[in-house]
């Protein structure tokens, strides 16, 4: 079993990713199947971006047991004011800043919708939660 916590500072772009790399490496020594390795990295990446674009800041937490790998991601407000809203494709409240960074698309919670097993969103004006969920079917690893 495996269980980390990051800290995400918002408008932060350097160091956007930092947690999503850890998760990385950590799932590759574990010899997590590639596929699944590749659907938790990108969800973990694009909640990451979204706690630095959206958020004055917060922190994402990681586990994994032999069933599931687990990302938790917190941030403080403003929150999501249309959760339906925020999961259509294309439909972004970033700002320039992230704009000038090549970030806010529109395209990070849905990219997480289609690769996650399973995913929670709770928010309100103090902020949100986002859980991702994936199971590990079988045999997907060696090592655990």
């Amino acid at each position: 079993m495996v269980d980390k916590e990051y800290q995400i500072i918002a408008n932060n772009f350097d160091l956007a990713g930092r947690a999503s790399s850890d998760i990385k490496r950590t799932l590759k020594e574990l010899n997590i199947n590639p596929g699944i390795i590749k659907k938790v990295c990108a969800s973990s990446y694009e909640a990451e971006i979204n706690v630095v674009i959206h958020s004055v800041g917060g922190y994402a937490t990681f586990h994994i047991d032999e069933d599931e790998i687990v990302l938790d991601f917190y941030d403080d407000g403003p929150g999501i004011f249309d959760i339906e809203l925020a999961m259509l494709e294309g439909y972004t409240t970033a700002n320039s800043i992230a704009n000038s960074n090549g970030f806010g698309a529109g395209m990070g919670l849905s990219n997480i919708k289609r690769s996650a097993d399973k995913l929670e969103i709770e928010s309100d004006e103090f902020g949100t939660h986002l859980r991702a969920t994936f199971f590990l079917r079988g045999n997907q690893h060696e090592d655990f």
